[in-house]
């Protein structure tokens, strides 16, 4: 077990990490789930543009590293955190098909999604380069570990975003986003641990986390960005009258709809802290209290308990 890791999670080492069979019934849900806010709307739809996709990759990297890992704690961990990443897929997966459903077909973005992680980020080095299998897998998860202290650092903002309460968010939606923005926040330092534990030592492996984070930084910005624009553009209530724009984008953070451009940014700099460690983001506290109020969680647990009983 790394140095970081214990010193990071004293209090929540034990903590319980486990997925929740969750559903959603998306057929009350319009396609501006922001009432009159379609650029806010939007730039939050980008999620499910990647996480399907981005999920799944997740899960197929931990698969390949699962044999490196010699600590009972942490494989539990790593388990919990699998099966909420493919839970998140799954449901992520179903809003578009929501959005297909609403003439806001996504196919045409998101085939480069799946490109990316299948192709670009798969189990081999892409173009055949010359990258030693070891290597390369250190790569991809000190990738996951960057996604995920951005993963985190939204799962406790829209656990906080009052804004989204009184702008009248479709509930159905809020609840997709606070359940996942929860368990967010619950596993927010196992792809961390991972790649500790997976990277190698010293030096090598700091620069490494460093160099997954330089990487995962602007690729996550060009994919949103270019994501909120394909969806104003092909928004079929907007029919070409309006694209994304910066402005628009901000008049939103304003309106406490988005997160600030600070939030976001100052994940960056923790990062690269040598002494950092992700159980420093986020209240784990918050997270387990929506997630004793969700009403998808309250009835997956209802459910799951149900089926112990008989």
């Amino acid at each position: 077990m790394s140095t970081e890791r214990r010193e990071g999670t004293k209090s929540e080492e034990h903590y319980r990490i486990a997925p929740r069979r969750v559903s959603f019934d998306w057929d009350g849900t319009p396609l501006h789930w922001i009432p009159d806010e379609p650029t806010a709307t939007h730039v939050i739809n980008v999620l499910h543009l990647l996480l399907p996709a981005g999920e799944r990759w997740f899960v197929k990297v931990f698969k390949e590293a699962l044999p490196l890992v010699d600590d009972p704690v942490l494989l539990k961990d790593v388990k919990g955190f699998m099966g909420q990443e493919a839970t998140h897929s799954v449901q992520h997966a179903y809003v578009l098909d929501h959005l297909a459903h609403q003439r806001l077909g996504t196919e045409a973005y998101t085939r480069h999604v799946d490109f990316l992680f299948e192709k670009l980020l798969g189990e081999a080095p892409p173009f055949g380069a010359p990258i030693p299998t070891q290597e390369w897998l250190r790569f991809r998860l000190s990738l996951i570990a960057a996604i995920e202290q951005f993963t985190a650092v939204l799962g406790n903002w829209v656990l906080h975003a009052e804004g989204l309460d009184r702008a009248g968010a479709d509930p159905v939606m809020l609840d997709l986003l606070r359940w996942h923005g929860a368990e967010e926040v619950e596993h927010r330092a196992v792809a961390f641990d991972m790649y500790q534990h997976c990277g190698g030592t010293g030096l090598p492996r700091y620069a490494r986390r460093v160099e997954g984070m330089a990487v995962v930084a602007p690729v996550l910005l060009w994919l949103w960005v270019w994501g909120a624009s394909y969806l104003m553009r092909h928004d079929p209530r907007l029919a070409g009258r309006m694209r994304y724009s910066l402005r628009e984008h901000n008049r939103a953070v304003r309106r406490g709809l988005l997160p600030t451009w600070k939030e976001l940014g100052s994940a960056i700099p923790r990062y690269f802290r040598r002494s950092y460690h992700p159980s420093q983001e986020g209240s784990l506290r918050k997270a387990v209290e929506y997630l004793a109020t969700s009403p998808a969680a309250r009835a997956a647990a209802g459910a799951a308990g149900r089926a112990a009983l008989g």
